[in-house]
């Protein structure tokens, strides 16, 4: 098996490189290293680890995934969609199991893109997506009930029904005022003018100051103005500050996780969960930024080996995971970056930050950053496909709706694996259902010739009805022939399903021939030795020939 080629997409995009692109990526990138501050604390309070821990990720991820990944446009980092997965794993493993997983997902990730199989994710269902993004988007907004409220918890548990009984049984600790803090800073991220509904003429003073506003992001200026009202009110609610003591002023120093054998072998499922979503994410990300710009297409393979080494180096600097992130990969587009440069540029400026104004961060108030995740929650989840679930199949609906409670109530593991079962059974049913063996009409035949024509695949899922074609022919039947041209694939099973019938009626004297036969299924039949079985002069080119036979 051939390997795929190392090559990052920066190397082609710096070819015809010129200080006009230069321009607009150092423009996208400060919007989107801006953009980025916010949910990268955000995500990783919500995951269960201190906020340094998302930006250190955001900054050293980020980076190299523009840097050595396969997308001209695509901003990694953390992400919405891990929130649940890495606080699930932290309660169960602890922190640094978590780095571990994360390395070892990191490895396989790096292993699926070097094998070629970024194709794969691909043939994921759509319903099974939709549901495990929109059970994510649940889990998300209830984790942040705590903080909205203001809740005294001293720490949440993951299981979903856990936490509801947790908020209910504390609700005589809601604060009013992290309430208020929260709803505030929801209104102004939804509220706030967005830059790509701007007209790009603004006629008036007032279009203009909107225009001027709508290149603050509403996350950025929701997050200044909750601190600066907490700081200067000294109001009485939870901050960065009183529970985590503030954020570093600078990177993290290299260190290694403490690894066993012993331990790694536990952490099976965990690390196949990261590298999954991982996946998933990051290339359902890449095909939304190509299909919103002009570049060139994305590497599914490279895009896949550059998630692997960033989620294999990250956790050395105590870094979660990390993947391809639709918001900030839009903003970027939005912004007008013309290569990967911008997304370096964008971890600079996460860099720049840290090292300049982490002191700042003691103030920012934990309900502040619920409320950007509640419409991060919001914007994750397609709930308009819940409002159009009666106008598909059961089946749909069925692996939709499944996979979405599965992903609340258990996890997304148990959801994916059911959900993907669940879409093999009713595929094969589906398949089963479309192939058929209806009476050819030939004219007259010769007394005791039937003619029969099979339509569709003749596979496992389908042999019932070849099986029972003996039992429908009446007494006084000479010879039966298959007229095969609609045949369109014949696996083992449905082979011996046919060779089962020839045994049938060769008891009863009944001849069988086969008319027409396509090149799979002739294959097939010479290769397993049923051609010589049958005769050869039991395979003939067309009907007329077969019913000659008997004439």
């Amino acid at each position: 098996m051939q390997l795929h080629a190392f090559r990052p997409r920066l190397v082609d995009a710096l070819r015809d490189y010129d200080a006009g692109k230069f321009a607009r990526d150092l423009g996208a990138g400060l919007t989107v290293g801006i953009v980025a501050l916010p949910l990268a604390m955000a995500f990783a309070i919500a995951s269960g680890v201190k906020p340094e821990a998302g930006i250190f990720t955001a900054i050293i991820a980020g980076f190299l995934i523009s840097a050595l990944g396969g997308s001209s446009v695509q901003i990694g980092g953390p992400a919405g969609a891990f929130i649940v997965i890495v606080y699930g794993i932290v309660e169960q493993y602890g922190l640094a199991n978590l780095l571990i997983s994360t390395i070892l997902a990191g490895a396989l990730l790096f292993a699926m893109g070097l094998f070629k199989l970024g194709v794969l994710v691909r043939y994921v269902p759509v319903p099974i997506i939709i549901g495990f993004t929109n059970g994510i988007a649940v889990l998300i907004a209830l984790s942040q009930v705590k903080d909205l409220l203001g809740l005294h918890i001293e720490k949440m548990p993951s299981d979903f029904f856990a936490q509801i009984e947790s908020l209910s049984t504390h609700l005589g600790s809601f604060k009013p005022t992290a309430l208020a803090i929260g709803l505030a800073c929801l209104a102004i991220v939804v509220l706030w003018p967005k830059s790509y509904t701007m007209p790009t003429a603004p006629a008036g003073w007032w279009g203009r100051l909107r225009r001027l506003a709508a290149h603050l992001p509403g996350t950025v200026v929701a997050l200044a103005l909750a601190t600066a009202a907490t700081a200067l009110l000294r109001l009485p609610v939870e901050t960065i500050g009183s529970r985590f003591g503030g954020i570093p002023q600078s990177l993290p120093d290299f260190a290694l996780p403490a690894f066993s054998w012993a331990t790694a072998k536990l952490l099976v499922f965990p690390t196949l969960t990261i590298a999954m979503l991982g996946a998933i994410e990051s290339l359902l990300c890449a095909r939304v930024a190509d299909n919103a710009t002009d570049l060139p297409r994305h590497d599914p393979n490279q895009e896949l080996m550059a998630q692997g080494i960033a989620n294999f180096v990250a956790p050395f600097f105590g870094g979660i995971p990390a993947t391809g992130t639709i918001a900030r990969t839009i903003t970027n587009v939005r912004a007008g970056a013309a290569s990967p440069v911008a997304g370096i540029v964008h971890s600079l400026a996460l860099l720049a930050i840290v090292l300049l104004a982490a002191p700042l961060a003691v103030h920012v108030p934990l309900a502040a950053l619920a409320g950007i995740l509640l419409f991060v929650a919001w914007n994750m989840g397609e709930w308009h496909e819940f409002a159009r679930l009666h106008r598909f199949s059961p089946q749909y609906r069925t692996i939709l709706v499944g996979t979405f409670t599965l992903t609340v109530v258990f996890d997304l593991t148990v959801a994916v694996e059911v959900g993907l079962v669940l879409a093999c059974v009713f595929f094969i049913w589906r398949m089963g259902q479309l192939f058929s063996v209806r009476p050819h009409g030939t004219g007259d035949l010769p007394p005791g010739v039937f003619v029969f024509e099979l339509y569709g695949s003749l596979f496992f899922g389908a042999v019932g009805k070849v099986e029972a074609l003996a039992e429908q022919l009446p007494d006084g039947t000479r010879a039966v022939v298959l007229e095969m041209h609609r045949l369109v694939l014949l696996d083992t099973s449905g082979l011996e399903a046919l060779q089962q019938l020839h045994r049938t009626l060769k008891r009863r004297e009944i001849g069988l021939v086969l008319a027409n036969v396509n090149e799979q299924p002739l294959s097939l039949m010479r290769r397993s030795g049923f051609e010589d079985a049958i005769g050869a002069d039991a395979i003939v080119p067309n009907v007329a020939e077969a019913v000659e036979q008997f004439g």
